[in-house]
């Protein structure tokens, strides 16, 4: 079998080992590392041409029948606890057999790249690389079978119950899953894995999703540069990491203030009732008589200007002519008066005519970020005269 390991058998007088072609061929250095004396195993990528990310050890079958082929490529294998990582090539095309289906289930076999070592292993075998299949267990619902130490997954192989070359053998159009992740030296940038994804080995290691460029900060994959401007996504930070970082909220987008995230354009505040009712006082009240719902309140956050729009009205008539009837807003902040209504900052009528009016005014000084809200406030020229108000609205722009 065309399958060379560097690092695993000395040449002596009597035996064969690494000669000057494995030294060559085999991928030699310092890989990335997932821990002190340990390294990422993988495929080394590179295509012809560049035009994949990886070509090597491709797991593919082209004819009915019970055999695939793998690609020539390299790899390095983790080897058992001290043992080190073993660099492997596969020089040529190589075909791999499988066993026929069972009679009744089916089963999930690996395609894996091996090393054994029988100065680590302890059990006196040989000491070779080879490619071989693992054969899983037939069941209703298959699993794969466990991993052996010191071995790649490149493929796992769906075979049919009652599978053999009489009968077709393996629909390999639809039965095998490619199981390899590209592995790189230390300091090199890692190419993402398109079937899973694969931790960083040390922080401050950089991989390329064919998206951006990611940096792992010790417990995930962080989009980078963030730090200039990158907007992160959903899910991605619960707390920011400095004052005016923004991130996307379920759509929204929003800006880290050093304590809170804020809604980076607020939206507007609205509020309505479409249900009549009237009022006598002559002082500025929040409720009118008659009606379901009188009081109607639109709360909004305030933007980074302090300063909203309030716009408010209503189709309204007096039952004295040239009497008024006025609606304003109190503006309040966790219920704390902090702009009353005002006959200045009103939508007015003074007819027995009902006529639909409007008033929008400016409200500066408000605290950038928190939340108000805008309370509807009525008020009559006089107690005989009866200002009437139906489908009343307040609505509450941000000035950015």
């Amino acid at each position: 079998m065309p399958v060379r390991s560097a690092w695993l058998i000395n040449r002596t007088e009597t035996e064969s080992g690494q000669s000057r072609a494995d030294t060559r061929l085999s991928p030699l250095g310092t890989m990335a590392p997932t821990g002190p004396l340990t390294s990422a195993g993988g495929v080394i990528p590179g295509a012809e041409n560049g035009t994949y990310l990886m070509s090597g050890l491709y797991v593919y079958g082209e004819t009915a029948g019970m055999r695939a082929t793998v690609v020539p490529g390299r790899a390095v294998i983790q080897g058992q606890g001290r043992a080190g990582a073993y660099p492997v090539v596969l020089t040529d095309y190589t075909d791999v057999g499988f066993d026929d289906g069972d009679a009744a289930n089916p089963r999930i076999d690996l395609v894996v790249l091996r090393v054994r070592d029988a100065q680590f292993d302890g059990d006196g075998g040989a000491t070779e690389a080879t490619l071989e299949v693992i054969k899983g267990e037939p069941k209703g619902s298959p699993e794969p079978p466990l991993l052996p130490d010191a071995a790649l997954p490149l493929a796992r192989v769906l075979v049919p119950a009652g599978a053999s070359v009489g009968t077709g053998g393996i629909d390999w159009a639809n039965a095998v899953y490619d199981l390899r992740v590209p592995t790189v030296a230390v300091g090199g940038i890692l190419p993402e894995s398109w079937n899973r994804d694969v931790p960083g080995g040390y922080v401050g290691q950089y991989r390329d999703t064919s998206r951006e460029l990611q940096r792992w900060d010790g417990t995930r994959w962080s989009a980078y540069p963030r730090q200039v401007g990158g907007i992160a996504p959903q899910g991605a930070l619960a707390q920011g990491e400095y004052t005016g970082q923004y991130r996307d909220e379920g759509g929204r987008l929003q800006r880290w203030d050093g304590t809170v995230w804020r809604p980076a354009v607020t939206a507007s505040g609205w509020a309505n009732n479409t249900d009549g009712g009237y009022c006598t006082s002559t002082t500025w009240v929040e409720a009118v008589t008659g009606t379901v719902g009188p009081t109607i309140t639109a709360a909004f956050t305030v933007p980074v200007s302090g300063a909203v729009m309030v716009t408010l009205g209503f189709l309204g008539n007096t039952a004295v002519e040239g009497q008024w009837a006025r609606m304003s807003a109190n503006i309040r902040k966790d219920g704390v008066l902090v702009v009353a209504a005002d006959e200045r900052r009103s939508a007015e009528v003074g007819t027995k005519s009902s006529v639909s009016v409007s008033a929008t005014f400016r409200v500066t000084g408000l605290q950038a970020g928190a939340v108000y809200t805008a309370v509807s406030a009525y008020c009559s020229s006089a107690t005989s005269s009866r200002g009437w108000y139906d489908n009343r609205f307040i609505r509450v722009d941000p000035v950015l």
